[in-house]
């Protein structure tokens, strides 16, 4: 059977195709390493740490025996960036990803307040602390269940941007969180829970 060739034309047609796909999943090629899959370096770990550890190149949060919740933040700061991760869990957890000063969340698991999931939501800890506007829907289509899913935050101005898996599922505005912060990684009080990241890669966008 022969193989067909591409003539230059039908090549540079599947390059654009590509080109454009990737950019529509939200993909970049130019995100840095925020962790090296090997310790924590570049993290503020908390002291003394039964919390975070790295294993098989993931970074691992669990509850101590007094279900105390802990922060992982990263040493640098960042204002407008990008960050994309891979995420972990079975059971209950509540987690996600938090950033900006005030500090704004990218919710992961079961709200403590709602006791629904928000994954993929914000959580903004003033008076709404789920803003409809800034609600992911459907999740059940995207999100694969005790499996690695894939995250990309983009935070520019005012507007905070999230997809889970490839796909947009929330582009949420507010002017209240304007400061540069860390980026903070969560395990929340109060309850047994495990959560894993891995693959973290971040822009700043300054």
């Amino acid at each position: 059977m022969k193989t067909a060739k591409l003539t230059p034309t039908l090549a540079l047609a599947v390059v654009l195709v590509l080109n454009f796909t990737a950019h529509a999943a939200g993909e970049t090629d130019d995100l840095k390493p925020i962790f090296n899959g090997k310790d924590l370096t570049g993290w503020k770990t908390p002291d003394p740490n039964p919390f975070w550890k790295v294993a098989g190149g993931v970074i691992v949060g669990e509850n101590d025996e007094a279900k105390k919740g802990s922060m992982l933040w990263t040493e640098k700061s960042y204002h407008d960036f990008v960050i994309e991760c891979e995420a972990r869990w079975s059971g209950e957890i509540d987690s996600g990803i938090m950033f900006r000063a005030p500090e704004l969340q990218l919710q992961m698991g079961i709200s403590r307040s709602l006791k629904r999931d928000l994954t993929g939501s914000f959580y903004t800890g003033g008076k709404e602390k789920y803003p409809e506007a800034g609600q992911a829907r459907d999740l059940e289509k995207l999100f694969k269940p005790g499996d690695w899913n894939h995250y990309r935050l983009e935070a520019r101005g005012d507007t905070f941007t999230v997809w889970l898996n490839g796909v947009q599922k929330v582009k949420y505005t507010n002017t209240n969180y304007v400061g540069a912060g860390p980026i903070g990684l969560q395990i929340h009080p109060g309850l047994a829970m495990k959560v894993e990241f891995r693959n973290l890669r971040a822009k700043s966008l300054d």
